[in-house]
């Protein structure tokens, strides 16, 4: 019979291959997994140069403090700035706008490419736990608080990235998501407690990263759910979202 499948059946089979071609892409690996593992043992292995203060270590061991913190970076990293990118080009290629002309509506379309983020990060998971693991990660996961980062995390970081990718040109979008991101990645609390920032970590608790990196390693740390990070999160969703739906241009 003619006619597109059941909505259900286009938005799996679109995630689907936004998932593989993510992981196909080199650029987009290095991104997703390699960056937040390479992070990862040099800041074990490194840690002990840091200057961190007994307060922000807790007495625990640099690994479960760390850990954590790059797991909410892969989060981060796939969400926003692998999305923001290839959503970019994609729009450039017109590839959005003959999908947008297909059965699959719009809606489905989305709901397909943050469907293919949620499968990329469950490798990330097991990838960066498994080396957590190896390098003696002993975590206390707490799974509702850690559910509720990665959803909250990946709606807030999509958003901001489908913003910054629907208003820019494909080579600014490209240049715009890796400053972002390493801005993050250096100064936004991401892999460090806010704490370890001093006085601005106060502020580095507001940013998007900042809420993440905290609502998941309270997760993990203590087994709890970070109400007020979570909080955080789901204001930048509904705040990215609401700029996104006034500004995405689909060519």
């Amino acid at each position: 019979m003619p006619g597109g499948a059941a909505l259900h059946r286009q938005v799996l089979a679109q995630a689907s291959m936004e998932a593989r071609l993510m992981l196909r892409n080199g650029e987009q690996l290095l991104l997703a997994v390699v960056i937040p593992v390479i992070v990862l043992v040099g800041a074990v292995k490194g840690g002990q140069h840091l200057d961190l203060s007994p307060s922000v270590l807790d007495g625990r061991p640099l690994v479960d403090l760390f850990t954590p913190g790059v797991l909410a970076l892969a989060i981060m990293s796939t969400s926003f700035t692998s999305l923001a990118i290839a959503t970019g080009f994609e729009r450039r290629y017109g590839v959005i706008k003959r999908l947008g002309a297909s059965p699959l509506p719009r809606l489905g379309l989305l709901a397909g490419k943050v469907l293919a983020l949620v499968l990329v990060e469950l490798v990330q998971l097991f990838v960066i736990g498994g080396v957590g693991q190896l390098l003696g990660w002993t975590p206390e996961p707490g799974a509702v608080g850690f559910l509720l980062a990665v959803v909250l995390g990946t709606a807030a970081f999509a958003a901001l990235g489908l913003l910054v990718a629907g208003t820019l040109r494909a080579e600014a979008t490209l240049a715009a998501a890796n400053l972002i991101y390493l801005l993050l990645l250096a100064g936004g609390a991401v892999v460090l407690p806010a704490s370890a920032y001093g006085g601005f970590g106060s502020f580095a608790e507001w940013l998007p990263s900042g809420a993440l990196g905290e609502a998941v390693r309270t997760a993990f740390l203590d087994g709890a759910v970070a109400w007020r990070d979570l909080g955080v999160l789901l204001g930048w969703a509904v705040l990215g979202s609401a700029l996104t739906a006034r500004t995405f241009t689909w060519e």
